[in-house]
């Protein structure tokens, strides 16, 4: 199953399923309207349920909507840095034995087509294409074997990092948090739709039709089971956290110049058998 959070030009914001080649969905206040991804999710509802209501709605034309992120709200965005050995290295750190871990807030995401904001206070917009794993299913303590029965599905990001706020002290936090910076999108897909874990996939970034990162998420150092396992040591995960595992090499930042994302330039993140989130690039004020 495949879910698109979209808003529509009178302001309705709505949720759609992909089926036979179309998208069909229905909006807040419309009879039947489920609701949105979100709580759909902290109620643990059957999304199968879900998608067959939502194939009975109208037809959604995806060029005359605005894409959202699947997930607005989601309680914990837990991301993962030097997560591939290539990224490490050209990064300038030791491939971790533990996960480095960070936090990214609500307030940084932007769905599929919408800008991603360069801040008037850098010019060092950096890309990275991550794989996005959504919790379907709380706990805490969880043990690796049975943590894919807690992964609802999984999605694309690209978190845009600011890069000398990145790195104006040990702890990332203010680098990884500009308004609109955090790409998210442009769908959710069901875990049943692909391998366990999502692994084995084919990752790609291109910049303006230049593929800058091609890798696999089987390159990953921690995979998506583990890293649940992990994090639910330390802290309950909730229905609707979304897990962003990390990066592969070719960040803009390591290259000799560095490349970083320029207003106009366009970045694509194209993940095997989820989709392609796209990010137009513009100037802030």
């Amino acid at each position: 199953m495949r879910f698109m959070t979209f808003e529509r030009a009178d302001g309705c914001r709505g949720l759609a399923v992909h089926g036979a080649g179309q998208w069909r969905g229905l909006c807040d206040g419309d009879a039947g309207y489920p609701g949105d991804l979100d709580g759909l999710l902290a109620t643990g509802a059957d999304l199968a349920a879900v998608a067959e209501r939502l194939s009975r709605g109208e037809v959604i034309d995806v060029a005359t909507v605005r894409h959202l992120p699947p997930l607005g709200r989601p309680g914990k965005i837990l991301c993962i840095g030097l997560n591939y050995v290539d990224h490490s290295n050209e990064a300038g750190f030791e491939p971790p034995s533990y996960p480095t871990v960070f936090a990214r807030f609500a307030s940084s995401l932007v769905g599929h087509g919408a800008p991603m904001i360069r801040p008037r206070q850098s010019q060092q917009l950096d890309y990275e294409g991550e794989l996005v794993a959504v919790i379907g299913r709380g706990g805490r303590n969880i043990p690796r074997d049975l943590a894919l029965n807690h992964v609802a599905g999984y999605s694309i990001f690209n978190d845009g990092s600011v890069r000398d706020y990145q790195f104006k002290s040990p702890q990332w936090t203010m680098g990884k948090n500009f308004d609109t910076t955090g790409a998210f999108g442009p769908c959710f897909v069901s875990a049943d739709e692909l391998p366990p874990g999502a692994r084995g996939l084919r990752l790609q970034t291109r910049l303006n039709g230049r593929a800058v990162q091609d890798a696999t998420t089987a390159d990953m150092l921690f995979d998506v089971p583990t890293l649940v396992s992990l994090l639910s040591e330390v802290m309950t995960l909730s229905a609707g956290d979304i897990i962003v595992t990390g990066t592969p090499g070719g960040v803009g930042m390591a290259r000799k110049p560095p490349l970083y994302m320029q207003p106009g330039d366009v970045c694509e993140v194209e993940i095997e058998s989820i989709g392609v989130l796209r990010t137009p690039v513009v100037q802030g004020e």
